[in-house]
């Protein structure tokens, strides 16, 4: 110490700041658990025999799945976390629940070919959300890479919701359900464009008429849901290969891969 200083002794203190223990977001993985549950729900009615409400349940599944990105979105919650947690709910809700439905309702009297058919639906589910989470930054926002989950599971509850108002039991189209589950399962990992509305705003202002023709599809909808709903999916099961033609007749390109990557082991998956 200097001279003519007081000497002094000065004791340090160590502060310890308490290490911040990481959590979850509650609010969007409380909906994803809530899709999760729908689905699981499915599954049990359909191994109770009650196919009816197995199909309203993935139909529920898809209106939390539409939820839980936006309420996280809304209120900045958004995370690795419940990015895979929503993935692995779509597998439940989108890929077991439908073709297991789809088997204990109409494909078991089929024998093997009845369950492969199952096999392939819940097969190309997995791959296709997997390639959705792998090729997310490569593909243009305005378009999905196949037809999405949620919309296969929609043809198969659709359906059979129909199926049921009409009183027609799964064995009588068994064979309808096995094409049906193969289009919806193969159309997923295709790279056919179905258009993903997600460049849609609400803020946009629209034309009158137009609210005019929501309130009516609404109506529409309301007076036989079943057969509204089938529709509606259908309609959409078949508009990206109607897309792809029409690319392809105008010279257009088909993929819709927007930008390339350097990983060569994500090429293959484009």
């Amino acid at each position: 110490m200097p001279d003519g200083a007081d000497s002094e002794l000065v004791e340090l203190e160590t502060v310890v700041v308490p290490r911040r223990r990481k959590g979850l977001y509650i609010l969007p993985n409380m909906v994803t658990l809530a899709a999760l549950f729908a689905g699981f729900y499915s599954i049990v009615m359909a191994m109770n025999g009650r196919f009816d409400m197995a199909a309203i349940g993935v139909f529920c599944a898809m209106v939390l799945d539409s939820l839980d990105g936006r309420v996280a979105r809304m209120t900045n919650t958004q995370s690795a976390f419940g990015e895979q947690m929503d993935s692995l709910s779509d597998m439940v809700s989108f890929g077991a629940a439908p073709a297991l439905i789809a088997y204990e309702w109409a494909l078991r009297g089929l024998g093997r070919w009845g369950w492969i058919a199952a096999f392939v639906y819940c097969a190309c589910a997995a791959l296709r959300l997997a390639r959705f989470n792998v090729n997310t930054g490569v593909v243009d926002k305005r378009f999905f890479q196949g037809l999405p989950s949620p919309a296969a599971a929609a043809l198969i509850a659709g359906f059979i919701l129909v199926m049921a108002e009409l009183g027609v039991k799964g064995p009588q189209v068994a064979w309808p359900m096995f094409a049906l589950a193969l289009y919806a399962g193969l159309t997923m990992v295709t790279n056919v464009p179905f258009y993903s509305f997600k460049d849609f705003s609400a803020r946009r202002s629209v034309p009158f008429p137009v609210i005019v023709l929501v309130a009516l599809a609404i109506g529409a909808i309301s007076i036989d849901p079943a057969k509204a709903l089938l529709g509606l999916f259908g309609v959409y099961g078949v508009s990206g290969y109607v897309v792809y033609l029409w690319r392809r007749y105008k010279g257009q390109p088909t993929s819709v891969i927007s930008t390339s990557t350097d990983d060569p082991d994500e090429r293959g998956l484009h």
